[in-house]
């Protein structure tokens, strides 16, 4: 009966939040039309371009066998440390790399190749997902705060509480693994590796041209379902402010911000960054009434925690591949404590220090950073619209010729 009304409640729930969404639409279509175009701007222009590259190259490496290759050599590795075959290496580096959401496309395609169990796939799409260093040291900190040297301190927290997410997660479903038998830990060899990765190339042996085409429509179809999230969140969030939802909520926030000794005008930039944090981070950057260090731990957690807009495509590729959201959502708010911590703990040593010792020597690619436009350091904007029509164009070929090859049902 419980389990009854608790799905009856979720049913009311879903369909009430659907309708106050529509109805807001209708209410303010200007904003909204305004908000979807700034969405549709950033992953046209930015997104699409950065990510495209990193997600075809990622499919051909699979195909090739080089990432069963990459796994051999890193299975001393990963296994002792964080419970993850070799090949999860692949998908850490990819990820720091690429940024959000490349590490959870990554880790549910080694997990559909069955080269990660259920629990390891939990364990891998939990710490490689992650902002990449173009975003943390060209749009957060030269973009925003016109601060080269903060860049540092945010990438340095940053990915030492990802990996210290990871050593944590490594617990996670231990016991359910007890029972499991144990995988066999091989030694370093590159011979071997080499043989597996003939082996897997041989397997998987199909036309370059098919590789090709498979790469780019699978990498295509998933920035398009990112393109609709960052577009739906774009137009939730200024929903959310002119209808003064924002204002309601931030007391939340800033009973939360008194607890860690922050100041509450960082109430609403911090609710903003939890949706969508480029948003959030310029906010937080043009904040009065909060120190620069106060500052750069609220942008900490909020790069870690990644906002719903990027926990949505996340959640949307792993239930493609049957893969839990939970551990994800559970890392993100830890990978945000400790990102935060760290940006505290490391702010004497890598910011007060060396800008106290750097000072009037800063090199000339820090002032170029500091004041280029912050959509430069994002991506190549002049170039970045042609990239993006340029393969959606290919992708509707690849498609249409793939229906067309189709044998017809009688």
């Amino acid at each position: 009966m419980k389990r009854n009304w608790g799905t009856k409640g979720k049913t009311a729930l879903l369909a009430s939040a659907a309708t106050l969404f529509a109805f807001a639409l209708i209410s303010y279509p200007k904003q909204s039309l305004e908000a979807s175009i700034r969405g549709l701007t950033m992953w046209w222009e930015v997104v699409f371009p950065s990510l495209l590259p990193f997600f075809i190259v990622s499919e051909l490496l699979i195909s090739f066998g080089v990432v069963n290759f990459l796994g051999v050599l890193l299975e001393p590795l990963m296994r002792p440390l964080f419970r993850v075959p070799g090949v999860g290496g692949f998908a850490w580096a990819m990820g720091m790399a690429s940024g959000y959401p490349s590490g959870a496309k990554l880790t549910a395609r080694l997990y559909q190749e069955k080269q990660l169990s259920t629990i390891e796939a939990e364990r891998l799409s939990s710490f490689t997902n992650s902002s990449n260093p173009l975003f943390i040291f060209g749009a957060v900190s030269a973009g925003f705060f016109h601060n080269p040297q903060l860049g540092f301190v945010l990438a340095a927290s940053h990915y030492l509480g990802n990996i210290t997410v990871g050593l944590i997660m490594r617990f996670h479903g231990i016991r359910k693994e007890r029972g499991q038998p144990k995988s066999r830990r091989r030694p370093f060899s590159l011979p071997y590796a080499l043989r597996t990765l003939h082996r897997t190339r041989v397997k998987n042996e199909q036309p370059l041209g098919k590789l090709l085409g498979d790469a780019v429509r699978s990498s295509v179809q998933t920035l398009l379902m990112i393109g609709g999230f960052i577009i739906l969140f774009s137009v939730v969030n200024q929903l959310l402010n002119v209808m003064h939802f924002t204002e309601q909520l931030a007391p939340l926030v800033r009973r939360l911000l008194h607890l860690v000794q922050l100041p509450e005008e960082l109430d609403i930039p911090v609710f903003s960054g939890l949706f969508e944090i480029t948003l959030g981070s310029q906010m937080i950057s043009e904040t009065d009434g909060a120190t620069l260090l106060e500052k750069a731990v609220a942008v900490s957690f909020i790069l870690a925690f990644g906002g719903f807009s990027v926990q949505a495509q996340v959640a949307s590729i792993l239930a493609e591949a049957n893969i839990r959201f939970q551990p994800f959502l559970v890392a993100r708010l830890l990978h945000g404590l400790f990102a935060a911590i760290f940006t505290y703990a490391l702010w004497q040593p890598l910011y007060v220090e060396t800008a106290t010792r750097e000072s009037g020597h800063i090199p000339a690619f820090f002032h170029i950073l500091t004041y280029a436009r912050p959509e430069e350091h994002l991506g190549l904007p002049p170039y970045g619209p042609l990239i993006t029509m340029l393969f959606l164009c290919l992708y509707i070929w690849l498609t249409a010729k793939a229906a067309s090859e189709r044998p017809r049902r009688s």
